[in-house]
């Protein structure tokens, strides 16, 4: 799923309900209560990455978030964009060492917390800042785009809340962590493939992504994670490089024209506007006839493929699809 809203201006509301001198006090009582309880309050890096539940989301989330900005993953274990979405989540966690700790929220297994932060699709990302919440995307994004927001994100408790983060102690160790033995987990056959188209999609390398997604579809052409990494790689790759002035100029002045409305529809896409997108290549179905709409049709069953087919609006463009074909 593509984001859902990668700007940081719900931090402006956020400000407003949390008076900025209040959240300082609140997060420099906390550091120090930290610093007398545990040497300064250096924690190990696995700490940075944490499972939360309703019951200890209190405390894992809410007074943590008095001392660094805690971001939210909710996810699910049957859900495909999850599982791009959160290792790239938690490998930013490490390197941004400390400046943010994320919080891995199982929808299924924590229903009420779902329905409190009012998720209508997964993945889902939200912020706690000075124990206030705030959605900052929904959906798989560019890993360009994750960086960014997280950057405005700490930018925002810096000077809003005085949250500096966290101190990490390379050398310290989770409590029972040196008797845990790792299990050792069996490669499957395309990893090292998925892998490389994931690395190359990282470093905006769409071709090389693409190349090496079809590779496992030759072979798998069932694999999902290389189905979803396929369509996420071909969306960038149009997009990149495009004017979007110019492209929302063409597709106003052309609304019948297949190539101007699916530019459009990527571009929707990308920014966030997943309605739009779908709405607007239905709408270019209902226009076109014979190869025209037969193009149309398929872009938009691609672009479905990026949001993933359990999200609810995913199930309502292909209803109205449905209804403009038959």
């Amino acid at each position: 799923m593509q984001p859902r809203n990668m700007s940081m201006s719900g931090v402006v509301d956020l400000a407003a309900v949390k008076a900025a001198g209040e959240a300082k006090v609140k997060a420099e009582q906390a550091r120090a209560e930290s610093a007398r309880q545990g040497g300064g309050g250096a924690v190990a890096p696995a700490s940075l990455v944490i499972d939360v539940d309703e019951a200890g989301f209190e405390t894992d989330v809410l007074q943590r978030s008095t001392e660094v900005p805690v971001v939210i993953d909710f996810w699910a274990e049957w859900c495909e964009p999850c599982k791009q979405l959160g290792p790239l989540l938690e490998r930013l966690a490490a390197e941004y060492n400390g400046r943010f700790v994320l919080a891995k929220v199982d929808v299924d297994a924590n229903q009420m917390l779902m329905q409190q932060f009012g998720i209508q699709g997964i993945p889902a990302v939200f912020a706690v800042v000075a124990g206030q919440a705030l959605p900052l995307f929904q959906g798989a994004a560019p890993e360009s785009q994750i960086r960014e927001t997280l950057d405005q994100l700490i930018q925002v408790g810096e000077e809003r809340f005085g949250l500096t983060g966290i101190v990490v102690d390379p050398d310290a160790a989770v409590a029972g962590a040196e008797d845990a033995v790792p299990a050792e987990v069996p490669a499957g056959p395309y990893d090292a493939l998925l892998e490389t188209a994931a690395a190359a999609l990282d470093a905006n390398d769409f071709d090389g992504a693409v190349q090496a997604y079809r590779s496992v579809l030759a072979d798998d052409p069932g694999n999902t994670e290389a189905k979803l990494g396929l369509a996420q790689a071909d969306l960038l790759g149009r997009v990149a490089g495009l004017d979007p002035q110019q492209v929302r100029k063409d597709a106003a002045e052309n609304p019948a024209d297949p190539a101007a409305q699916m530019t459009a529809a990527d571009l929707d896409l990308v920014g966030g506007h997943v309605e739009d997108a779908f709405g607007r290549l239905v709408e270019t179905v209902r226009r076109n006839f014979g190869d025209d709409r037969d193009a149309v049709r398929v872009r938009l069953l691609e672009l479905f493929e990026v949001i993933g087919p359990e999200d609810p609006r995913v199930t309502a463009a292909r209803t109205a699809l449905a209804r403009v074909l038959f």
